[in-house]
C-alpha cells in the first residue's frame, strides 16, 4: 500500500514538475558572485517559500508520522488479541510483530521520502501535505481498530 502511494506521488509531482516547466523563466542579473547553491536556486525558481527540509515544521510532522504509525501498530495488536481479522495485511503479517513494526516503520520512511520528493522538486505545500494526510489516515485507522467490538467465538454469548 506504501509503495503504491509512494510511487503514484513521484509520477504526480513528476508531472507537476513538467506543468511548472512551461512557464517562462525569469532571467536573472548575471553577477560574479560565487554560484549560489542549487536549493538556492530551485528556490527562486520555483517562487515559493523555500525552507530546508529538516526545518522544525518537517520535524514535528515527521515526529507526528512516527507516532500515529506507532499508534497503529498498537492498535492493530490489540485488534488481533481480542480476535478481529486485519484487512489490509494478512493476519500471519501482523502476528509476525518484529516483521510488522519494520513494516510500520517502512511506512514512515516512505512518508519520508515522499515529502523529501516533494521538497525537492518544489512542490513546499505537498510536501507537508503528505505527512497531514498521511497522520490523518493513519490515527482514523488506530481509531477504528480501538472502536470495534471483540469478536466473540460462535455459540458464546457476549456479557
Amino acid at each position: 500500500m506504501a509503495l503504491v502511494f509512494a510511487a503514484a506521488s513521484a509520477v504526480f509531482a513528476a508531472g507537476l514538475a513538467a506543468q511548472e516547466s512551461s512557464r517562462p523563466q525569469e532571467t536573472a542579473p548575471v553577477v560574479s558572485a560565487p554560484a549560489a547553491s542549487s536549493q538556492t536556486r530551485s528556490a527562486r525558481s520555483a517562487g515559493t517559500d523555500a525552507h530546508r527540509f529538516w526545518d522544525q515544521t518537517n520535524d514535528w510532522l515527521f515526529a507526528g508520522v512516527a507516532a500515529s504509525r506507532t499508534l497503529d501498530y498498537f492498535s492493530t495488536l490489540n485488534m488481533r488479541r481480542r480476535g478481529r481479522q486485519e484487512i489490509l495485511l494478512t493476519n500471519d503479517v501482523v502476528d509476525n510483530h518484529a516483521g510488522f513494526a519494520a513494516i510500520e516503520a517502512a511506512g514512515t520512511a516512505t512518508s519520508i521520502g515522499v515529502s523529501y520528493l516533494f521538497h525537492r522538486y518544489g512542490h513546499h505545500k505537498l510536501e507537508r501535505w503528505t505527512s497531514v494526510v498521511h497522520i490523518g489516515f493513519t490515527t482514523g485507522g488506530a481509531v477504528r481498530n480501538y472502536s470495534l467490538k471483540t469478536a466473540h467465538p460462535a455459540g458464546s454469548t457476549p456479557p
